[in-house]
């Protein structure tokens, strides 16, 4: 009996020491997963809007070809000015732009659709307080005037040699606005207007000139008056002295 009495002391002591060791360790402090960055925003694809329109593949094959594409992707992913994009639709593009366009050298290309972006955001309401000539990528001096108006809730650009108006607004998301135009805006810089046609030169009056038959034949005619006169005169004589 005492034997079991002491067996059972000797394993209360043991349970006793082993809770007060595992208690005296202090418990490792949890350590936090770590917090992700924040993604980042990516810039709105102005490629993939104008082609889901699905009415401006002429404009966008310009943009690609001239890397505009690849510049608006830079801005918009170092500024917060945002742009705006005034995207002629497929029926601007007539055969007699769409050749004058395709004659320029690569430099005039990318001119040329620079002319059409505003390097920042403008809503419809902010062309009211726009200042002109309007800045655009392509530049704001005498050879790029790019005005803009308003009157009766309409916009319209004037390029100079072109006037239109925004027809739709395809897209605005307060970073990014792109406006339908009906009409390709022409910058004086590429394509000056035509001279005017000389005026046509007055014809010169030429002398009429008498055939030669014609000229021999009177001279015959007049001989032979000569001689009918000679005639007469001396039959006139005869009869007198007679």
């Amino acid at each position: 009996m005492q034997q079991f009495i002491l067996l059972l002391s000797l394993l209360f002591l043991h349970n006793c020491s082993r809770t007060f060791c595992q208690s005296s360790v202090q418990s490792p402090t949890p350590t936090k997963a770590p917090v992700p960055p924040p993604s980042l925003a990516v810039p709105t694809d102005t490629i993939k809007i104008l082609l889901k329109a699905g009415r401006f593949l002429s404009f966008v094959r310009l943009m690609k070809a001239t890397q505009v594409d690849t510049q608006l992707f830079s801005q918009l992913n170092s500024s917060t000015d945002g742009i705006t994009i005034f995207a002629p639709n497929d029926n601007a593009f007539s055969s007699r732009v769409a050749g004058a366009v395709g004659s320029l050298n690569d430099r005039e290309k990318l001119e040329f659709v620079q002319f059409h972006i505003l390097p920042r955001f403008l809503s419809i309401s902010d062309f009211q307080t726009v200042s002109n000539p309007v800045k655009t990528l392509a530049g704001s001096d005498n050879k790029l005037p790019l005005t803009i108006t308003t009157s009766d809730n309409s916009v319209k650009i004037s390029s100079g040699l072109t006037k239109t108006s925004i027809s739709n607004t395809i897209y605005t998301d307060k970073q990014v606005a792109i406006y339908e135009v009906d009409k390709v805006l022409v910058p004086k810089d590429l394509f000056p207007p035509a001279p005017p046609a000389p005026a046509p030169s007055k014809p010169v009056e030429e002398s009429p000139v008498v055939p030669r038959d014609a000229s021999a034949g009177a001279i015959i005619v007049l001989h032979h008056h000569l001689v009918f006169f000679g005639v007469g005169v001396c039959i006139a004589a005869l009869v007198f002295t007679l």
